[in-house]
């Protein structure tokens, strides 16, 4: 029995022109090669299917019974060859796909939330499938495909993952619009530094963070009640609460019941990165959805600007 295991895909080819031609000489004119060439292969053809497939005739050659039925199942298989390695064409309107993003409750709210705003009607039939990042399993998830794109920062991100900055972010002092201190234009450090605080903890129970840091370095201190697991929870207590908090800017930027200041002290801000496997950077379509995310936070800074 034969098998394709054994078949060239060049002398497949090379059997279709001479069924369309009829004859070697315009075969191999067709096919670039030399007359022997195309005889050479049809040699192999026929040793290799085991039949003439083609015999002289007054005006070139003429296919067998054999070669008559191999013509049109050879030509379908080639067909559908050349066209699945065609680049594939993505169509955001058309294209029904779900794409997994991971990230901390801040990233999905500072960058999923907008981006879902116009991604409907960008591809009505995508799907964004969001997941809690875990630092140290994304690398794996990502290779088992399991997560399409991370928001991290620089230094958390795996070396072996694509990258690109998406966007610098900076600190500032939250506290409720009915806050005692909300009145002001700005909050001294006496003040901030006698408030009551809250900070967030993703693994939990930390009660101290990078502004606690940096006002050891100035001899100072702050009181610091209570820590919740998420960004999201953190401005829900500060609405309801008398507690100052220490928050990324772009989260609280449109919410009307938190007052906003520039902190008294300078905490270094951070970069949210997207980061993506090497296996989907070519990929069309996910080149089209981190564009659109790119696009999306863009739009978001212009029209701060303006």
């Amino acid at each position: 029995m034969k098998t394709i295991e054994k078949l060239d895909l060049n002398l497949l080819k090379t059997f279709v022109v001479l069924m369309d031609e009829c004859n070697v000489s315009r075969a191999a004119e067709r096919l670039s090669l030399t007359q022997p060439a195309v005889s050479g292969m049809l040699n192999r053809l026929r040793e290799s299917l085991n039949d003439p497939l083609f015999v002289r005739s007054q005006h070139g050659i003429v296919p067998t019974v054999r070669a008559k039925e191999l013509a049109s199942p050879i030509k379908k298989v080639l067909s559908e060859l050349d066209t699945a390695l065609q680049p594939p064409v993505f169509s955001p309107q058309t294209s029904v796909l779900t794409f997994s993003m991971a990230g901390t409750d801040y990233s999905l709210s500072a960058i999923i939330l907008p981006f879902m705003k116009t991604l409907n009607t960008l591809a009505p039939n995508i799907r964004i499938a969001t997941h809690f990042i875990r630092d140290d399993q994304i690398y794996q998830q990502m290779e088992k495909s399991q997560i399409d794109i991370a928001f991290m920062t620089p230094e958390t991100a795996p070396g072996d993952l694509k990258g690109k900055v998406l966007f610098n972010e900076e600190y500032v002092c939250i506290m409720s619009v009915n806050h005692p201190l909300a009145a002001q234009q700005q909050i001294s450090l006496d003040a901030f530094c006698n408030a009551d605080h809250a900070i967030v903890s993703y693994q939990g129970g930390a009660f101290a963070g990078i502004t606690d840091q940096v006002l050891k370095e100035k001899g100072l201190t702050r009181k610091v009640p209570i820590s919740v697991p998420s960004f999201l929870v953190l401005q829900d207590l500060i609405q309801q609460t008398q507690l100052l908090a220490v928050a990324p800017k772009r989260l609280v930027t449109n919410n009307i019941n938190i007052k906003t200041m520039e902190l008294p002290i300078t905490i270094p801000g951070f970069t949210k990165y997207m980061v993506w496997h090497e296996s989907t950077h070519l990929s069309p379509a996910h080149q089209w959805i981190r564009q659109q995310l790119e696009n999306c936070i863009n739009m978001i800074d212009c029209q701060k600007a303006v």
